[in-house]
């Protein structure tokens, strides 16, 4: 009986490694998260607050009133709406051509579909900033600055190849058996793609979404260099709002930078199983 009671408590020990284990995740999430809370927590302290010693602060008074501040004064609700129109309808591009560009490269038989693909990988090897420059030039000859599509070409140029990437992936994954049997049953090219493909792609189309509207939600320096009325400024131009020639207003730059971030850390944990799956399921088939 003794001996199986010590039995019982042995195996009632947490192992060395599992403790070791846990350790090192809450050290890395404690330095991941630490960031945020940082920005949080300048975000409702005074200017003069933030000089003080210490990486964080216990402020006073809560100043609430820096995210009205920001609304009010930084244009952030117009802003935002501009984020919003150009990120969505870019993802909403990058989806379109990727999953038709997959199929036209890996599932079409035609000569140059190899080399259209290679090319369009090649992409990937190409800063978005490298084009700034040729970009404006364009954009000025065209008359094309201050419009809605200054920003969203470059946007879906250089997000397509990776959408591409991964897309091709996952559609590879697919047997061309149920495309055959479609066909037999009189199906078209458009219903194969988008009603029998496209519902396949979900993990996929998921991962690419949240990519493109990460990459381009906080991208500035395009953005900075094509527009230059309010008309459709994005949301980090907010903070330019409380940049003086001699001072600026540290603490309402914060509680703007808070609510920049905001909506990609609402939409990671909404999608959060959804990327997970994408990743984990493109690394197997990769």
């Amino acid at each position: 009986m003794s001996k199986k009671i010590i039995a019982g408590e042995e195996s009632k020990k947490i192992p060395f490694r599992k403790i070791l284990l846990w350790t090192i995740l809450i050290i890395v999430a404690v330095i991941q998260i630490f960031p945020l809370i940082w920005l949080l927590d300048f975000s409702v302290a005074s200017s003069t607050e933030m000089f003080t010693t210490g990486l964080l602060i216990w402020p006073e008074k809560f100043r609430f009133d820096n995210y009205v501040n920001a609304f009010q004064n930084g244009h952030v609700g117009s802003y935002l709406v501009h984020s919003l129109v150009i990120n969505v309808l870019a993802v909403v591009c990058v989806l379109l051509f990727s999953v038709m560009m997959a199929f036209a490269c890996s599932r079409m038989h035609w000569k140059l579909s190899k080399a259209v693909l290679g090319m369009i990988m090649l992409g990937m090897m190409i800063p978005i900033h490298a084009t700034l420059l040729p970009n404006y030039v364009i954009y000025d000859r065209l008359h094309l600055t201050d419009t809605l599509f200054t920003l969203l070409i470059p946007y879906v140029a250089f997000s397509l190849p990776q959408g591409l990437f991964l897309t091709v992936g996952f559609m590879s994954s697919i047997p061309k058996e149920i495309e055959e049997a479609a066909v037999i049953d009189g199906c078209g090219i458009f219903r194969i793609v988008f009603t029998i493909i496209t519902p396949m792609l979900k993990s996929s189309l998921v991962t690419v979404s949240i990519m493109t509207f990460l990459n381009n939600w906080n991208e500035f320096m395009m953005a900075s260099t094509y527009l230059s009325s309010p008309k459709w400024k994005t949301l980090p131009f907010s903070v330019l709002e409380f940049t003086g020639l001699y001072s600026s207003n540290y603490a309402v730059q914060f509680a703007v930078m808070t609510l920049s971030a905001a909506p990609m850390i609402i939409i990671y944990i909404i999608l959060n199983k959804q990327i997970t799956k994408g990743v984990a399921m493109g690394a197997v088939k990769g």
